[in-house]
């Protein structure tokens, strides 16, 4: 079975919720047209909705009831995402974003900045709803690392680096995101929750999906970015710091591979411990999907 075939069946778990999080998401847009047909039809097209399907089949793994701030919470993970995604286009000078036009594309790079600000602004008016100091600073520090990430990375153009280096970088650009998810959500439950196991499961698994997007991104030729992947634009991500070598780094792409693995298996060990059920199962799945490349 294809990736998207698997993943699409693991969805179908958490449809109901997924459903209620892009509702909620189309519903903020207020701006005039034609931005705003534009920017509904964005939030609402094809989406794997990662983030969310990962913190849902955790918690409902724990049996969890999963309640209207929850999934407030997970539409403003999704607001923040989409907003960073407006943003990652211009920077990239992306054509295409999930078979259409980028903002920048069909309007121009002024109007996808603002336009990614504007998402942002309407995930924090959400969160401050909420009323949870605690989240809010968990947000503002994940957003900080998100910009630090990218700030970094523009900075390391064209440098071979290091795996830790890489992997700091990996944390900033995506693991802390699935961290906040994970761990913010929990913090509106009336259960219990280690949080460092939420920690832990959540940062591995976000460094085990960005690793993959890395590998994706050598080994797939399809693709809307210019001239087709990360090395043109001097991003060397870790099959290039493996091999050490820009021109052939197919030695670099096992490495990879397995480094990809040993993420995904610690993210299964933290969740060895959940009940025995349909959503435990299905989060076991959606973890080694992870390793399909």
């Amino acid at each position: 079975m294809k990736f998207n075939e698997k993943y699409n069946s693991i969805k179908k778990l958490v449809q109901n919720e997924l459903d209620i999080i892009q509702n909620n998401m189309v519903s903020k847009i207020n701006v005039q047209e034609p931005l705003q047909t534009y920017l509904v039809d964005f939030l609402s097209g094809p989406s794997k909705h990662i983030r969310p399907v990962f913190v849902l089949l955790y918690l409902k793994a724990n049996n969890e009831n999963i309640s209207q701030e929850q999934l407030e919470l997970l539409t403003v993970i999704e607001l923040v995402h989409n907003a960073s995604l407006i943003h990652d286009d211009v920077i990239d000078e992306s054509k295409l974003r999930r078979g259409h036009k980028t903002i920048s594309n069909q309007f121009d790079n002024k109007l996808a900045i603002i336009s990614g600000d504007y998402i942002l602004s309407i995930a924090m008016e959400e969160l401050a709803k909420l009323n949870n100091i605690e989240i809010i600073k968990n947000f503002s520090y994940t957003i900080q690392k998100m910009c630090t990430g990218e700030i970094n990375q523009n900075f390391d153009r064209f440098k071979i680096g290091t795996i830790d280096k890489y992997i700091e970088k990996t944390k900033n650009k995506t693991a802390y995101l699935f961290e906040t998810a994970l761990i913010c959500t929990a913090m509106l439950s009336k259960n219990n929750y280690d949080l460092e196991k939420l920690n832990r499961i959540s940062i591995n698994t976000g460094i085990a999906f960005q690793i993959r997007d890395d590998l994706l991104n050598l080994t797939n030729t399809d693709k809307t970015k210019p001239n087709n992947n990360d090395i043109t634009e001097g991003i060397y991500n870790a099959p290039i710091i493996y091999s050490q070598d820009v021109s052939d780094y197919t030695q670099g792409i096992e490495k990879t591979k397995n480094l990809l693995n040993n993420y995904v298996k610690s993210a299964k060990q933290e969740i060895q411990t959940l009940p025995d059920n349909n959503f435990k199962n299905a989060l076991e799945e959606f973890l080694e999907l992870l390793n399909y490349v």
